[in-house]
């Protein structure tokens, strides 16, 4: 038998990432990252404002979740920075307390996150319905448009022109090449030409002053006691529980768009250490950003983790070594962007007339009252809770039409057998008890449950109401047919539910 020997250095070849040698890769994830780069800025700014701290700290906070989700992240590609949701969540906080408890809140969340993580909150995503998912995307579009809807509110009449130059760019230069990504494109020319012509136009700087340095470790300022920890505590495990849910939404939806696996679990505790080591240095927290991540992967092709390194890294290079120039790019170039971003974002085939005349009532309501609740309190989390458990009310109601009882009597008339079928928990259980002749029925009742599955403990008690109506009455009840999972539940609840034996 022979074999064939592998050099050292091609088994080295073997193990390194596909971008670790191909410049098409690399070119792709540098340029992504610098797109991305300068389309955070505006929305650290904005976000920063949002939860009433200066527009540095909110800098400082998309530099840092950057640069550690990358490295500790589960999802490739995808963009952690400083979020809307974030700054909403702990907005209150700062305006009560300060930044020092922001801070503090911010860490302590980090550490929720990652106990959460390691809980295996990840898996909770398989109960989140395919109709929450949609409307998650879709609202997800609305509000990105919405936003960029106030950038043109009361304006000079330049921008409307600069928006448009800029959006038919991204739609026509792909066409002549998809070497360099066309919002990059478009950002350029419209600063080259807003500078060049001296236009006067609302831009990047006229949002906040960019960081002349960059930041430095130290712990909040802060009395470490247990009042500090109560005040924080309620903000930072609500901010845990809206970051995750952002993230893992994102994460699932990347997951589609690119057709590769993710690890949930350790992008639950990377968003953690992201926010601890973000909080450490003074910033104001974050999670996956989807309009910025869409950038990423959709619109500019990025799949490994370098452009979400590079977008953390060149963030703070612009703003520290580029801070004039950057502070002259025209905001009519970043709405442009995210407005293609929306439209790229948004699930036009689940409006279409033809999905809609084939999908099922319900699945149509769970995905309007999901779009509904996000885009009326603009949270994220708010419509993908209120959408799950709407989709789960509908679903209780539908499968509890689904058990069926029917009789069958002996020929001698001493027996009767019911015949139970579909799945008995809370919802179809209620309506079991008053399927049964009581008074009517011979001595002797038999519930066939082969056909059936009980599943919880109110299907249980009606089976024991069942055998209580026939034995005040004289008669016996026997139930067979239990499967396994069935007999055992039966077995160990049965006559302890009610107190009385």
């Amino acid at each position: 038998m022979s074999s064939t020997a592998v050099s050292p250095a091609a088994r080295l070849r073997g193990l390194k990432p596909d971008w670790l040698s191909d410049p098409k890769v690399w070119r792709t994830e540098i340029l992504a990252g610098l797109v991305v780069a300068l389309a955070l800025i505006p929305e650290a700014i904005s976000f920063s404002i949002i939860a009433g701290v200066d527009p540095a700290i909110g800098l400082f906070a998309s530099f840092t979740m950057a640069v550690v989700i990358s490295v500790v992240g589960g999802r490739r590609a995808m963009i952690s920075a400083a979020t809307g949701a974030v700054a909403l969540v702990i907005a209150p906080l700062n305006r009560e307390h300060g930044l020092g408890h922001l801070v503090a809140a911010v860490i302590l969340a980090g550490v929720f996150q990652i106990v959460l993580g390691a809980l295996g909150v990840a898996r909770l995503m398989r109960f989140i319905p395919r109709s929450v998912m949609v409307g998650f995307v879709n609202s997800l579009a609305i509000l990105i448009f919405m936003t960029q809807v106030a950038e043109m509110r009361d304006v000079p009449w330049a921008v409307y022109p600069l928006i448009a130059a800029g959006l038919a760019l991204m739609v026509f230069f792909p066409m002549v090449t998809t070497a360099i990504p066309a919002p990059l494109v478009s950002i350029v020319i419209l600063t080259v030409i807003t500078v060049g012509a001296a236009i006067a136009v609302p831009t990047v700087g006229d949002k906040g002053a960019l960081p002349s340095s960059l930041p430095t470790p130290g712990l909040p300022d802060v009395p470490f006691t247990l009042d500090t920890l109560a005040a924080i505590a309620p903000y930072a495990f609500a901010m845990a529980l809206v970051g995750l849910m952002e993230s893992l939404m994102t994460a699932k939806l990347v997951d589609d768009i690119t057709d590769t696996h993710s690890n949930k679990t350790r992008e639950s505790v990377g968003q953690g250490i992201a926010n601890i080591v973000t909080g450490f240095f003074g910033g104001m927290g974050g999670c996956a950003m989807i309009g910025q991540t869409m950038i990423n992967v959709k619109v500019s092709g990025a799949r490994t983790r370098v452009s979400t390194f590079l977008a953390g890294a060149f963030l703070m290079v612009l703003c520290i070594v580029f801070g004039p120039v950057v502070s002259d790019i025209p905001m009519a170039a970043l709405v442009a962007v995210m407005i293609m971003v929306s439209f790229a974002t948004f699930d036009w085939h689940s409006i279409a007339p033809k999905t809609l005349r084939r999908m099922p009532a319900g699945e149509i309501a769970v995905m309007v009252v999901t779009v509904a609740c996000v885009v009326a309190t603009h949270n994220l989390a708010v419509g993908v809770v209120v959408g799950s458990v709407t989709a789960m009310v509908l679903f209780a109601k539908r499968v509890a039409h689904l058990a069926e009882v029917t009789a069958v009597m002996d020929p001698d008339g001493t027996t009767v057998v019911y015949r139970v079928t579909g799945e008995l928990f809370f919802a179809s259980s209620n309506d079991l008890v008053g399927r049964f002749d009581y008074a009517d029925d011979p001595g002797k009742v038999v519930i066939d449950l082969s056909a059936a599955h009980v599943w919880d403990a109110s299907s249980v008690a009606a089976l024991d109401a069942i055998e209580t109506k026939y034995a005040q009455r004289g008669k016996t009840v026997e139930i067979t047919g239990l499967n396994e999972p069935s007999a055992h539940l039966h077995d160990k609840l049965s006559g302890e539910l009610t107190g009385s034996h």
